[in-house]
């Protein structure tokens, strides 16, 4: 999976196609990424304590890696992630532009 955490990425199928958003969280072990403010779902929380009310929480539920390209620091659109080794350490780098992915 070449999506990492902090990543700016954009949203390529479903409701919320054509999102951009900053990845959360990376769930390798399921293919599976949490978008900042995308796939959002109401879940309803019981109170945790006496005599405090349950409320209603929107949380940002994961999408499959597959559903989400890398935005170019450079040009602003997506593009697909490859890797270089450079003095001898493999970093990220984008397929368009060629620059290099923190």
């Amino acid at each position: 999976m070449k999506i990492k955490k902090g990543d700016n990425v954009i949203i390529t199928t479903g409701k919320d196609k054509g999102k951009k958003g900053k990845v959360l969280e990376a769930l390798p072990l399921v293919s599976r990424v949490i978008v900042e403010g995308a796939n959002v779902s109401r879940i309803h929380q019981k109170p945790r304590t006496k005599g405090v009310s349950g409320q209603i929480v929107e949380r940002s539920m994961p999408i499959h890696v597959s559903n989400v390209m890398v935005v170019d620091p450079k040009t602003g659109g997506r593009t697909r992630v490859g890797i270089k080794k450079i003095e001898g350490k493999n970093i990220r780098v984008t397929k368009k532009s060629g620059s290099e992915l923190k």
